[in-house]
């Protein structure tokens, strides 16, 4: 029989291929040893130093677009796509979220519905890390109501010209490319727009408390004119960002436990070796009862993420499905982080743990890509057959 593992209570790692393991100790590594030892520094300051850099390295290890197929793309499976983004998310959810936007949204959105001469031009570079991505879809005063988005292109003769706002953009300010979502005449489309085009700006937004690794812009289109093969031809109306959304939130459901995981053992080793009352805090039942209770919401949280992989890879996996995933997992994730942070006490709050930014991360995380109340809705109509959403 095995020997129980703290770490690894249920034995999971039995259900990775040695290709599995092999993907998730590369980017642990990575993150070991590009991450960990500046990202309190980096978060304190609201600043993520060396993007660039970052992206060139990510592309070096196969982690951007890794889960497409062709065009530098490293043609991974959705599970081992998933313990990338737990990996990098147990390092902080500003990095995972940089690898989410770049390859499961601007990325996807080209690879799935671009032109062959858009993926061409976009796509090897976007693996590579030589050019970042960001995607355009929330809107400053339109939220989880895509439908009503503001921004709108129109056809000037065969251009297209392009106003509008958009909001919360993670790698905006740093990017090349920028899928952005509008109406037109003709129903929502996506255009793959180049950021250095007249008209076009990323300011980028400050003073956020959660995210801070993490570079956020607001997209600003005063009449950029486009050329017609701007536009994404394969998909017309919201089918195309919420493909695209689907994908990323997949990567949510599994980076959410890496946030916990970080948080869980943290909460662990100093239970082990922080004495009160003449003993460790780990040998009182309170607390064991705390890390019993994380321990089975993050295991439970892994399983869930590696079944919805294995369907995603079958091609089985289903939006409500999804939803299922990033509403749990998310939810119990922060929960492992305030439970993991009342162990620590007063520690807790500090900078040199990863409990209060792992806890304030997430905070957007259970936000992005569709709230709570969206998740329970999609579910709620899903399980009833009526819809609530109106």
């Amino acid at each position: 029989m095995s020997p129980f593992l703290p770490t690894d209570p249920l034995c999971l790692d039995e259900l990775l291929t040695d290709e599995d393991r092999a993907v998730r100790d590369t980017v642990r590594g990575w993150a070991a040893d590009r991450v960990l030892p500046h990202i309190a520094e980096w978060y304190e300051n609201g600043e993520l130093p060396g993007i660039r850099d970052l992206a060139r390295e990510l592309g070096s290890i196969g982690a951007l677009g890794m889960s497409l197929t062709g065009y530098g793309c490293a043609g991974a499976s959705a599970v081992q796509y998933g313990l990338a983004c737990l990996e990098l998310e147990a390092a902080d959810s500003g990095i995972r979220s940089l690898v989410s936007v770049q390859g499961s949204l601007a990325m996807y959105a080209i690879w799935k519905y671009g032109s062959e001469e858009q993926k061409q031009r976009w796509l090897p570079g976007m693996a590579a890390g030589e050019l970042i991505g960001c995607f355009g879809l929330t809107e400053p005063d339109v939220g989880s109501d895509p439908a009503a988005m503001r921004t709108y292109a129109k056809r000037d003769g065969t251009d297209w010209v392009l106003t509008g706002r958009k909001m919360w953009i993670t790698n905006g300010s740093v990017a090349a490319v920028a899928v952005v979502w509008a109406q037109t005449d003709e129903g929502i489309r996506g255009f793959a727009v180049p950021t250095d085009s007249a008209g076009f700006s990323a300011p980028e937004i400050k003073h956020k408390w959660s995210l801070r690794a993490s570079v956020t812009s607001e997209l600003v289109m005063d009449d950029v004119r486009l050329p017609a093969d701007a536009v994404l031809p394969g998909v017309t109306g919201l089918k195309g960002p919420l493909g695209c959304l689907s994908h990323a939130r997949y990567g949510i459901i599994w980076g959410s436990m890496g946030a916990a995981r970080a948080s869980f053992e943290s909460a662990l080793d100093y239970a082990r070796t922080r004495e009160q009352f003449g003993k460790p805090i780990g040998g009182f039942q309170l607390t064991q009862a705390k890390l019993a209770d994380m321990a089975l919401e993050l295991h439970k949280g892994i399983l869930l993420a590696h079944h919805l992989g294995r369907r995603m890879d079958a091609g089985t996996l289903r939006p409500e499905q999804i939803s299922f995933g990033k509403l749990n997992n998310v939810r119990e994730a922060i929960e492992i982080c305030r439970t993991a942070r009342t162990v620590l006490g007063a520690n807790g709050i500090s900078l040199e743990y990863p409990v209060m930014r792992h806890a304030t991360n997430l905070e957007s995380v259970l936000t992005y890509e569709g709230t709570v109340e969206m998740h329970q809705l999609v579910l709620g109509k899903a399980l009833t057959g009526l819809d609530a959403f109106r």
